[in-house]
């Protein structure tokens, strides 16, 4: 999950390098660093533990002009997040720099080895191993050859880039599993883990496949594969989509990407509907249009909240169009023996695109013979590109690690997909125009909940002191209350779970002590009466109630502590109302308690490591 960005140029390699990063720190922040070649080929290194403006601070000494190099900012997998362990590691006799995401499986028996040839390693990490390997088999001049040589003797995943002390103007890069992405321009050559981060300069790009290496030189680029064979790589124009990337007066990203909910949404089905005839219009599926009628099964694969909004898929699906849906963590489907053929329609969800676990779904779905399609926020991603079919969800650049606004463009997506299915089974237009009146209906109704934001600040008080907390929902909220368990423990830390409500008697009951807050999701739905016999055991064990529930039921306030309206919805599409209070739950309690929401500890926001 870490970060990696290389540059070789006209440009300040320095700044451009740090500005990479700043645009990869979503990757990781336990440690980053840098390595930079100044005019006369003299590299200079500097690292530490921290986020980018430590390291931004730590190179501040480094003043001069620097025509090339690599940087890289970490999520600590093999040692912790100290200054020694931070990329970019070195071989023992110094002549080989390199950074790296991913995680090298056989790295032991190979430090091992190598110490008996004389190795000397600094840090614990895994790193360190491709370093000294690569040096092994390096001769002056040879770079990609030696990179080459030496992952032959790999297993695990890596994104790489590569430099030598004796050859400044040149990068090598690596991919296996990993995203890597070369940027080309008229006086610049680059290279990232994510195309966001490609300096200005970047007027084309192409990316790496598995099993590939790029060498990038004043005599341009050349690919080749780990068996030494030249490869062809397919180059694009780079378009840069407008990113608003800073915080637009808001405090943190989180509750800036919390209030641009309404215009997501819309741009999640802009273009997308027809209105007037009920109808969706999913041009990004067309490839699989004549077999729509055919799939007798959906499985549908994600890992967090894709997985939750997975979930939601799963009731839109059955409900509307009544096509048996599975829903399963990307993480276990890759190593089950899952039953899937010709008839199966295997939907992956992935905000980045890049997700280690779900990626290798996808492909395991393929080999079996499974027609498959994405949804993804990322475009040009592996999976996206991979997938060959799929709905984009337009979120827009999502900075902050806790999702928030790619979770309902999911649902969003996912409602779509439903109608499409349903219009072509068992839905009349009827029930479709009224499906879409609805959904047009969704940015006012979610402005009427943001702009109630401070009710929420004031239940988040009551938080103050908890450390545990459960979340209940039934039918289609059930993975609203997941999500918003998911959301408190990613970024105020305090321990919370999401259940059935029914499933509360079956266990976790025992956990309800006086004053332990229970926020339940009881929207209006055919079991909403159910819902208030859970709250009241609750109660009559004294725990503390916070209710979501729908304007006009006044009622439910002589059963729960707190409570907070949704505006009327169709219960189809209630959950991107009822999820939008918890989300500022979670936001306002991080913020009471002093942390950053924006860069929970311990997390990334995109898993690219298994």
């Amino acid at each position: 999950m870490c970060g990696i960005i290389g540059y070789l140029g006209d440009k300040n390699a320095k700044t451009v390098l740090i500005e990479g990063l700043r645009a990869l720190e979503y990757r990781g922040y336990d440690s980053a660093g840098l390595a930079v070649f100044d005019r006369a080929g003299e590299v200079f290194i500097r690292k530490t533990e921290g986020k980018v403006k430590d390291l931004e601070r730590y190179s501040a000494s480094l003043s001069a002009e620097y025509s090339s190099g690599i940087a890289h900012t970490r999520w600590a997998t093999h040692g912790e997040a100290t200054g020694i362990n931070a990329h970019p590691h070195t071989s023992s006799d110094g002549r080989v720099i390199l950074i790296h995401n991913g995680i090298i499986e056989n790295y032991m028996p190979l430090k091992k080895k190598l110490e008996s040839e004389g190795a000397r390693f600094q840090s614990e990490t895994d790193t360190e191993v491709i370093a000294e390997l690569i040096s092994k088999f390096y001769e002056s001049g040879r770079l990609i050859e030696a990179v080459a040589s030496a992952l032959a003797n790999v297993q695990g995943s890596y994104g790489l880039a590569v430099m030598a002390r004796d050859m400044p103007g040149t990068i090598v890069g690596a991919r296996n599993g990993s995203p890597l992405v070369v940027g080309i321009g008229d006086s610049c050559l680059s290279i990232a883990s994510d195309r966001n981060a490609l300096p200005a300069c970047a007027r084309r790009i192409f990316y790496l496949d598995d099993g590939e290496l790029v060498h990038l030189g004043a005599e341009g680029y050349r690919t080749i594969s780990l068996a030494n064979v030249e490869t062809t790589k397919e180059v694009e124009d780079f378009h840069r989509e407008i990113q608003h990337s800073d915080r637009a007066g808001y405090p943190h990203y989180m509750l800036k990407e919390i209030f641009e909910q309404p215009g997501t949404i819309a741009d999640c089905y802009r273009g997308r509907i027809l209105p007037q005839e009920g109808l969706a219009r999913l041009g990004g599926l067309d490839p699989l249009d004549e077999r729509l009628h055919d799939f007798r099964r959906i499985i549908i694969t994600a890992c967090g909240t894709s997985w939750h909004a997975a979930l939601v898929g799963e009731y839109l699906i059955e409900e509307l169009a009544g096509i048996a849906v599975e829903v399963e963590y990307a993480s276990e489907f890759r190593y089950r023996n899952p039953i899937i053929d010709a008839h199966t329609l295997v939907l992956v969800i992935s905000q980045s695109g890049e997700t280690a676990d779900t990626l290798a779904a996808l492909r395991e779905a393929k080999m079996r013979g499974a027609a498959v399609a994405g949804i993804v926020n990322a475009t040009g991603s592996t999976i996206a590109r991979e997938a060959g079919c799929g709905i984009y969800v337009h979120a827009g650049l999502e900075k902050s690690v806790a999702s928030t606004k790619a979770f309902t463009s999911q649902v969003i997506a996912l409602f779509l997909f439903a109608l499409r299915l349903a219009r072509m089974t068992k839905l009349s237009s009827d029930q479709g125009i009224r499906y879409l009146a609805e959904l047009v209906s969704l940015p006012r109704k979610i402005e009427n909940i943001l702009n109630r934001a401070e009710e929420i600040r004031a239940i988040a008080g009551v938080f103050r002191g908890k450390s545990n907390c459960l979340y209940l929902g039934r039918g289609i909220q059930f993975p609203v209350a997941l999500e918003g368990a998911l959301k408190l423990k990613e970024v105020s830390y305090i321990h919370a779970e999401g259940y059935p409500a029914a499933e509360m008697k079956h266990g976790p009951i025992a956990l309800i002590e006086p004053d332990m807050p229970v926020v339940v999701v009881a929207s209006r739905c055919g079991v909403y009466e159910k819902v208030i016999s859970n709250i009241e055991e609750i109660r009559a064990r004294r725990g503390m109630v916070i209710a979501i529930t729908t304007e006009g039921n006044e009622g439910i306030r002589r059963h729960v502590d707190h409570v907070f309206y949704i505006p009327e919805i169709d219960e189809a599409l209630s959950p991107i109302l009822t999820v939008i209070p918890l989300q500022l739950l979670a936001y306002y309690i991080a913020v009471a308690k002093g942390h950053d929401p924006d860069m929970p500890r311990n997390l990334a926001k995109s898993v690219t490591v298994e």
